[in-house]
């Protein structure tokens, strides 16, 4: 099942949308990140 997700990403103190999408399936769990993220993002992967 894929679930897209509006939310809003912060640079300073100006706001922007950001389009999330999650795909659930059955099986071994791992977390996949598209695109550019931050370092701090990227971090957080490790504590799934």
């Amino acid at each position: 099942m894929t679930v897209n997700v509006s939310s809003i990403g912060l640079k300073g103190l100006e706001g922007y949308r950001v389009q999330v999408q999650v795909r659930i399936s059955p099986g071994k769990e791992s977390m996949v990140i598209v695109g550019l993220p931050d370092a701090s993002v990227k971090e957080s992967r490790n504590g799934c």
